[in-house]
């Protein structure tokens, strides 16, 4: 680690040691415990994935300096608590690393991708059950995006044999839970029954995508892009119109998302 960077760690670990300080610290960040600052630390990290997609350098180093933050303020309640302290998180960070990757720091021949894959699951899979994550399904983080939880497990299960064939397969179960979705709606079920068997359908469809090699929590995220900007244009062609939104009759409506659909 340079000089500058070891300062700058430093310094940062400082300003949370003062931000937490019972006597003159700050009350909002006193208030906090790990609980409650969950929902900080979830949206920083999707913030850090939104630059990414930006591709804009600076929102990345800023996005990647408030998930730090994160970081050190867990630490710092952790160290408060006789817990660990943020030099044990990088400690256990590096040993972990250095553990899961014999084919760099441990003597023996490199091998391919595929290969260190394969090494990477087997020292994970050790790993849970020397800390009392047993199954086949163990360890799979509850907090996950639901629809790459749902991959997840998916493939987790699949590496023990039960899984779909091929994509075919689970084609074939996404047809058959949107069937039971209608017979549901058919039947005027309850509001508790629909979304059960939507949750089905979901967790079929995040299936399907991981058969056809398709991360569909990023599938998802691009199409939601693609339709804010479609939406966008389609208010931009609006306001050029003199059109206001709310009086749009349906094939109005259609025929803006068909414009808009071909500009983008």
């Amino acid at each position: 680690m340079s000089a500058s960077a070891e300062s700058a760690l430093r310094e940062l670990l400082e300003v949370m040691a003062r931000l937490r300080d019972p006597q003159d610290g700050c009350p909002w960040d006193l208030a906090q415990d790990f609980a409650s600052i969950v929902p900080y630390t979830l949206e920083e990290a999707f913030e850090v994935a939104d630059a990414i997609e930006r591709g804009e350098s600076s929102a990345i180093r800023d996005e990647l300096g408030d998930l730090l933050f994160q970081v050190v303020f867990h630490a710092r309640l952790g160290e408060e608590r006789g817990w660990f302290d943020f030099a044990a998180v990088a400690a256990g960070i590096a040993a972990k690393l250095r553990r899961r990757h014999p084919h760099v720091f441990a003597a023996g021949p490199r091998t391919d991708v595929g290969t260190q894959g394969a090494q990477w699951e087997r020292i994970k899979a050790a790993e849970r059950g020397e800390a009392g994550e047993g199954g086949a399904l163990g360890g799979v983080a509850r907090a996950l995006p639901a629809l790459s939880r749902a991959a997840k497990l998916g493939k987790r299960a699949g590496r023990v044999g039960f899984d779909w064939p091929d994509a075919a397969g689970v084609r074939d179960k996404v047809r058959e839970e949107l069937a039971e979705i209608d017979e549901v709606v058919a039947s005027d079920d309850s509001a508790e029954r629909r979304s059960e068997e939507l949750g089905d359908l979901l967790f079929a469809v995040a299936n399907w995508g991981r058969h056809l090699g398709v991360d569909a929590e990023e599938a998802l995220r691009a199409a939601n892009r693609k339709f804010e900007a479609r939406f966008a244009s389609m208010e931009a062609l609006a306001a050029q119109r003199g059109l206001a939104l709310d009086g749009l009759s349906a094939a109005e409506w259609d025929a803006l998302w068909t414009e808009a659909k071909r500009r983008r």
